[in-house]
């Protein structure tokens, strides 16, 4: 058995000095395992999958609206190193969802629009979306799943066999979602918030809208958000005391401000 937790040890060892570390658009350190095209193909392969899976909104207005405020971020972004251009498909569902994957794929769910009330606040999400795929966030939960992945290994050879393995395993389990996994979450939300308003602001919308879109968000989910320590996401109230801070700290781009109507 020691010479299991040896190989195994050596192994995870192995993965974190081949892994990149970096830096986050806001400082925050990253361990890194993929390479940009892997993950482009990762993401390209997944929104492939999700357009044979779900109902695509063929609405002329609702597509032209959407892509209209996707352009606009995206343009500002200008050439990125690992695809060659975006790809955004609006979906009909009532989910209040958006989402973007590596490789520039960009997918809306028709119930954000109505949360949403404006292009500023579509752009908000949006820009927030776009903010994972440009923080690396994809990447680093991939990482993250994967170096965990090996020290719940380690620990399964080790207490394997005796009165501890039932019990340890679940403590195992409840201590990388809890002390991992959800805070991780809660870490790359709210720097995506920070990236995403600074890319709309960039862009020419109006920041301040991030502020107005999750009060919106507030009402939707109709008080029933779970508690925050127990959330992949920040609740409300913190989106909006860290959007509020960091509008004061902006500096309103030059840009023209867009025309995206539906």
């Amino acid at each position: 058995m020691k010479h299991s937790i040896f190989k195994l040890s050596l192994l995870s060892s192995a993965v974190l000095l081949t892994a990149c570390v970096t830096s986050s658009p806001t400082g925050r350190n990253q361990v890194l395992l993929f390479d940009g095209a892997e993950m482009a193909e990762l993401g390209a392969n997944s929104f492939t999958e999700m357009k044979a899976q779900e109902t695509i909104n063929k609405d002329p207005k609702v597509n032209a609206y959407v892509q209209c405020v996707s352009k606009q971020i995206t343009d500002a972004l200008g050439k990125q190193p690992d695809f060659d251009q975006w790809e955004v498909v609006v979906f009909d569902s009532e989910q209040v969802n958006a989402f973007a994957l590596p490789g520039g794929k960009i997918g809306v769910y028709t119930g954000l629009l109505q949360v949403a009330k404006n292009q500023d606040q579509l752009a908000a999400v949006i820009g927030h979306e776009i903010a994972h795929v440009q923080a690396n966030h994809s990447n680093e939960r991939l990482s993250s799943s994967q170096i965990t992945g090996y020290g719940t290994q380690i620990t399964q050879v080790a207490i394997a066999g005796t009165e501890y393995a039932e019990m340890g395993m679940a403590a195992l389990g409840l201590g990388v979602q809890y002390g991992i996994t959800m805070p991780y979450g809660r870490a790359q939300e709210s720097e995506a918030d920070i990236v995403g308003l600074h890319l709309m602001n960039d862009a020419g919308f109006d920041a301040q809208q991030s502020i107005e879109l999750w009060k919106n968000m507030a009402v939707a989910s109709g008080g029933s958000e779970p508690m925050e320590f127990l959330s992949t996401h920040p609740s409300n109230e913190t989106r909006i005391n860290n959007l509020s801070d960091e509008l004061n700290k902006l500096k309103k781009s030059s840009k023209k401000h867009p025309t995206c109507s539906l």
